[in-house]
């Protein structure tokens, strides 16, 4: 019987609108595009875009994830994120950090399509 090895996951996201989902994803978020698939130039795009450990799908075909998702994704380093993003003065954002004992340091991010990306820095000890 062979071994049974998960990688880790990747959420799909479903987006509505290219360029929208760039502006947030690559200028905003700071991933870039790891590729690009389109079945023909006029057809919805499915995209995977990352940052360091952050790897997600973003996709514009009926059926591929569901508006208003989330995403959990732990890191370190939340409070330098929140100053990185806050610097950016992006006119559809303004998160605040969000602070729990048992839960850590947590930075609520939503994309043009409702969905959520919570970047959570679990507490240390």
């Amino acid at each position: 019987m062979s071994e049974i090895t998960f990688r880790h996951p990747v959420p799909v996201l479903r987006v509505f609108d290219a360029a929208k989902a760039r502006e947030f994803y690559l200028g905003y978020l700071g991933c870039t595009v790891d590729w690009e698939h389109r079945f023909a130039p006029e057809l919805p795009l499915y995209t995977q875009v990352s940052r360091g450990g952050l790897v997600l799908h973003l996709s514009e075909h009926h059926g591929d994830g569901t508006p208003g998702s989330v995403v959990y994704a732990e890191l370190s380093g939340v409070r330098a994120l929140h100053a990185e993003l806050s610097a950016k003065n992006y006119p559809f954002q303004r998160p605040a950090l969000e602070e729990d004992a048992e839960i850590g340091l947590t930075l609520t991010l939503t994309d043009p399509f409702g969905n959520q990306l919570r970047c959570n820095e679990p507490p240390t000890g």
